[in-house]
């Protein structure tokens, strides 16, 4: 069970395609395994970010499995619900379970353990995650397109980005619409 794990995680972070293809990658333990990965991955998070911040590092694993379940959410409605190929025929589970071995990358930061590596390995393995983002949707959702997975994964980078600033900006009562009551 182990050794299938790590096959996952070292598969993800070749960037290797066929892992998305292969039914017995998607079992019973692969949405265990996925949720494991993004766990891990708040955690290298949070360790990246206490060589200069200190950071809760149980509330990133917590902020990771919410991070998985709104990215695995609006993957799976923008590619599969509104701008669907006509293969695309895919659970929820398994868009969620792509999404979590595509964030494999995200367990780099683990070394990022003084300040000056920091930002260089978290920008390195964000944009490893983006790319395993669109590859595993490509695969996932049987796309024909890398530029209609690319769109789909930007498309649902936008929208957590909008809410995330949203967000923190409605708990700085920042926003103008505060005001309204």
């Amino acid at each position: 069970m182990f050794g299938q794990f790590l096959n996952i995680v070292v598969r993800s972070i070749k960037l290797d395609k066929s892992l998305y293809k292969d039914n017995k990658n998607f079992g019973e333990a692969a949405i265990y395994f996925a949720g494991l990965i993004m766990i891990l991955d708040g955690l290298a998070g949070a360790v990246a970010a206490n060589t200069v911040i200190k950071t809760a590092v149980a509330m990133s694993g917590l902020t990771a499995i919410l991070t998985w379940f709104v990215w695995g959410l609006f993957i799976y409605v923008i590619g599969v619900k509104l701008f669907p190929d006509k293969d695309t025929k895919v659970s929820f589970k398994k868009v969620l379970t792509a999404v979590g071995f595509a964030h494999a990358p995200g367990l780099l930061r683990f070394f990022a353990v003084t300040p000056d590596l920091m930002i260089p390995i978290i920008f390195l393995t964000q944009f490893w995650i983006f790319a395993g983002l669109i590859i595993s949707t490509k695969q996932v959702l049987n796309l024909k397109s890398n530029f209609k997975s690319f769109g789909i994964v930007f498309l649902a980078f936008l929208i957590i980005a909008f809410l995330s600033i949203s967000f923190v900006m409605s708990k700085m009562n920042a926003l103008p619409i505060s005001n309204i009551s």
